[in-house]
């Protein structure tokens, strides 16, 4: 390849594994090799999800791990104040799905308008909408029940397992920390990206425990879901860059040579 250094997270150097397999798939169109990495990390981490949701629903529920998850619960359920209701309410909004929708397409459209190019607005979409299309196909196929606590928010219809709040907020701060790193000229900027990215994901975390909507294995699988999906979303955007890099070279050489000239 010709570019001999990566300039970022989403830029892969001519070593890493997403080059090996782009020049493997170069005769395939642009985005087709990106769209199989996807789909199918998504479908392995589809099937480690529901094998561990079906762990934990059936067969773990009365044994030390169900006894410790629900101990846990309870916990919280007995230390509740009215200020922890109050500011738990608020942590988890940063992972509603309305706030995570807004910004998700605010950052896609305001890094397409700034940037002009597709790599920093792919890795926001491809994040947030992936998990959570492989939330909901996971709690189609596991069906464990919310923990038997008082919930102080309305239960959605979705099994327990995994936390969509903990995988979205993962998902979505990530891949903000991603593009600040990738974009940010200040150190403080990105430092205080990456904070948010480890800071907020906790806190929904513990919220959601707290509020007796989920299990702490439930917000354990949610972190799961995120950080392995985050993970492949920017392997799948490297794949791509390095596939489109391999093509237009190769575009460039059949042109030189169709002129009669070629590249330095």
């Amino acid at each position: 390849m010709n570019r001999a250094t990566a300039q970022g997270p989403l830029d892969p150097s001519p070593q890493d594994p997403e080059v090996t397999l782009a020049e493997r798939w170069r005769n395939f169109r642009e985005g087709v090799p990106s769209a199989l990495f996807l789909l199918g990390s998504a479908v392995v981490l589809l099937a480690v999800l529901v094998l561990l949701g079906m762990f934990l629903a059936k067969v773990a529920s009365h044994d030390a791990i169900g006894q410790a998850d629900t101990r846990l619960t309870r916990w919280f359920a007995a230390h509740r104040s009215k200020d922890l209701n109050e500011d738990t309410h608020y942590t988890t909004d940063a992972a509603e799905t309305p706030t995570v929708t807004i910004l998700a397409v605010l950052v896609v459209a305001g890094a397409a308008l700034a940037w002009r190019r597709w790599r920093e607005p792919l890795l926001v979409a491809v994040a947030v909408a992936g998990e959570v299309a492989i939330f909901l196909m996971v709690t189609l196929l596991v069906d464990r029940p919310r923990p038997p606590v008082p919930h102080l928010d309305r239960a959605p219809p979705t099994s327990s397992f995994p936390s969509g709040h903990t995988a979205a907020s993962v998902a979505l701060y990530g891949a903000l920390a991603i593009l600040a790193s990738e974009r940010a000229r200040s150190a403080v900027v990105r430092w205080l990206f990456a904070a948010l990215a480890v800071v907020v994901p906790v806190a929904v975390a513990t919220s959601r425990v707290y509020r007796g909507m989920h299990y702490p294995s439930d917000v354990i699988g949610g972190a799961i879901l995120g950080t392995a999906w985050l993970f492949a979303s920017l392997r799948g955007v490297r794949l791509g860059v390095a596939h489109h890099w391999l093509r237009e070279r190769a575009f460039g050489r059949r042109r030189a040579a169709a002129r009669g000239g070629s590249l330095p």
